[in-house]
């Protein structure tokens, strides 16, 4: 099993933090036109093409048996959902907004890694959580309410995807992580592929293979790599450090995902906005040097 390496986890998350995003504007741009359906499969049929051969050549373990392996398939499924309701509310909400809503996720990842896990949560940890959450708000404008039933949506990802964080804390240290992502992403083809087949047969035109242009199928491509490196960098991340550390640095995605907003869609924040983000990143800077105040105080065990 993995030792606990504070500084590593956090440096995998930021990683992570920059590429989350970036596959969300991929998304935005093909939900216009692609089906949510094969948006899903090719997610993560690309994520299985990508690892199982590595997983081979490798010789890494991936068999799974008894509860790692239900664990995994609970994961995989939560997976499947977060990533689909964040897909369909980015066809509804700019890029940050629908970012800065689902940020509720890393607090209810603080309360989970604190109630379930028993992981210890410093007072320190807990007010630059509650500082990033605050700053969290005031990215969302009062007028989000105004959006509609589809704002709703990036909450139910942040539910979600706390779920599929700490059950993934849960399994990290035990199974290969490059394994993992192999297996789900297979196991996530099968479960879709039979919902495609069902929806092509009842005429749901979420659940339908259309047909792509060259443009339209690089992108498809690009957003299989892009979710399947950032979701390995997560749960690597997870493998070196409590979902405790690593819930205040997720709230770096918002910067980054105002950034790549007003880069290819051209959304910029308000004043207020602005303060929150600045915010956000206060407290994400305050946990790394935290870290890395403490992981210098206490010796190494040789």
């Amino acid at each position: 099993m993995a030792q606990d390496r504070p500084l590593l986890g956090i440096m995998l998350m930021l990683c992570f933090c920059i590429l989350a995003p970036l596959g969300d504007a991929v998304a935005k741009i093909l939900g216009q036109s692609v089906p949510l359906g094969q948006l899903l499969l090719v997610r993560f049929g690309v994520q299985a093409l990508i690892l199982f051969p590595v997983v081979f050549l490798t010789a890494r373990p991936w068999m799974m048996r008894g509860r790692i392996l239900r664990l995994t398939v609970l994961r995989t499924l939560l997976h499947i959902i977060g990533i689909g309701a964040m897909f369909t509310a980015l066809r509804y909400l700019p890029l940050a907004d629908a970012v800065a809503i689902a940020f509720v996720m890393p607090f209810l990842m603080l309360l989970l890694g604190k109630m379930v896990l028993g992981e210890e949560v410093g007072s320190r940890r807990i007010m630059a959580c509650v500082v990033g959450f605050i700053g969290t708000l005031l990215v969302i404008k009062p007028s989000f309410a105004e959006v509609g039933l589809p704002a709703l949506l990036p909450l139910v990802v942040a539910v979600v995807f706390s779920l599929f964080m700490l059950i993934t804390r849960q399994i990290a240290k035990e199974t290969d992580p490059i394994s993992l992502q192999a297996v789900s992403g297979t196991m996530a083809s099968v479960f879709i592929l039979p919902l495609l087949v069902l929806g092509d047969t009842m005429g749901l035109p979420e659940l339908q293979l259309v047909g792509v242009n060259t443009s339209t199928a690089s992108l498809l491509l690009f957003i299989g790599v892009l979710g399947t490196f950032a979701h390995l960098l997560m749960t690597w991340s997870l493998r070196y450090a409590p979902s405790a550390t690593l819930a205040p640095m997720q709230y770096l995605e918002i910067p980054f995902a105002t950034l790549i907003g007003w880069v290819l869609f051209s959304d910029l924040p308000d004043g207020l906005a602005a303060v929150g983000i600045c915010i956000t990143i206060a407290a994400g800077l305050y946990i790394v040097l935290r870290e890395r105040t403490m992981s210098r105080a206490v010796p190494e065990v040789p």
